[in-house]
């Protein structure tokens, strides 16, 4: 009997006690540094930063939704300001032309010949700030880059420096002077992320620390963390993350969910499933595991999927969003074992 149970408690240990495969230590370090680097500016929101951390981990684009003076621009600079790479800022506005984002050939006198200047979209992090204020024609400017990486222009393809990453901003509130947001647009961004208002405690924090920044600048202070080299390094780090079978089943059978939905009229793409499983692995990542459970997924749906999807005209009239139906399709899919 002795025997059996000494079996059974070795084959317990190994079930529990496994090892990490990946070596993530030096990732989290930096992604706490990070951390602790923004939230010397910006009090709370701890949810937004880490899927923004995602974001940059997963090599995707993140669009940014609050009311005006919620942290949504300084958020995205802060961000910026600890990463070692090219930072562009682009405002967005009613009379913004394609040229004027991707860039134009120009004539050369000397040379008799055209040369393209780059445009502003031609960096590593991009700063889209009120990305609804520009006409559709501006806004289909985007989808090349922010899907392939790479602009056409004048029958030549430009590809641009790795990592890429787009963050917009948009107020969901304001309508008049803005154009909303064609799908082929919003699918292209991994996640989207809402910001509400902060806490009572959160705001006298707020409050205080502008008082005693005086003339200072909020961003001096913030040092820089990561390269572009250690970026890219992470992001095929990401990749190796591991995902077991019926986790890839579990994420195909809620988005499938949001096709046969009877509150949405329309439902997720297969990029949207490509997004949920990118994401997974990012958020396991930063919880300094490398391998993806059902919770990473859970967290992962919701932002991946509530911009891709649309509510159907009564559901919507009965002021029903497409976060709440999305995290009923959850609730009802099973977890797998």
């Amino acid at each position: 009997m002795d025997d059996i149970n000494t079996t059974e408690t070795e084959i317990t240990n190994e079930n529990v006690n496994f090892e990490t495969r990946l070596n993530l230590a030096p990732l989290l370090d930096h992604v706490n540094i990070i951390k602790k680097e923004i939230e010397t500016v910006i009090v709370g929101q701890h949810k937004m930063i880490d899927q923004l951390l995602v974001a940059i981990l997963s090599n995707g684009h993140v669009l940014l939704e609050g009311v005006p003076g919620v942290a949504k621009t300084i958020t995205a600079k802060l961000l910026s300001k600890t990463l070692n790479i090219g930072f562009s800022r682009i405002q967005f506005t009613p009379d913004l032309m394609p040229s004027d984002i991707l860039g134009t050939s120009i004539f050369n006198l000397k040379s008799s010949e055209f040369e393209f200047k780059q445009g502003p979209i031609f960096s590593n992090l991009i700063l889209i700030d009120e990305i609804n204020r520009a006409p559709a024609k501006t806004q289909a400017a985007l989808f090349e880059v922010m899907e392939e990486r790479q602009i056409t222009i004048d029958g030549s393809a430009y590809q641009l420096d790795a990592p890429f990453l787009v963050i917009a901003t948009q107020n969901p509130i304001e309508q008049e002077g803005t154009y909303r947001l064609p799908e082929a647009q919003l699918d292209r961004f991994l996640f989207k992320i809402s910001i509400d208002y902060p806490k009572l405690d959160e705001e006298i924090l707020i409050i205080q620390r502008e008082h005693l920044l005086q003339d200072h600048g909020k961003l001096e202070a913030i040092n820089t963390i990561l390269s572009a080299e250690e970026i890219k390094e992470y992001q095929a780090l990401i990749k190796q993350i591991r995902v077991e079978q019926n986790l890839l089943e579990y994420i195909a059978r809620i988005v499938v969910n949001t096709r046969e939905n009877a509150f949405l009229y329309l439902g997720a793409s297969p990029r949207a499933s490509i997004a949920i499983l990118n994401a997974a692995k990012g958020f396991a990542a930063i919880r300094g595991r490398d391998f993806v459970t059902p919770e990473d997924i859970k967290e992962a749906a919701v932002p991946v999927l509530q911009h891709r999807v649309i509510v159907s005209p009564e559901r919507e009239m009965e002021g029903i969003t497409s976060a709440e139906i999305i995290k009923q399709i959850i609730e009802a899919v099973e977890i797998p074992r």
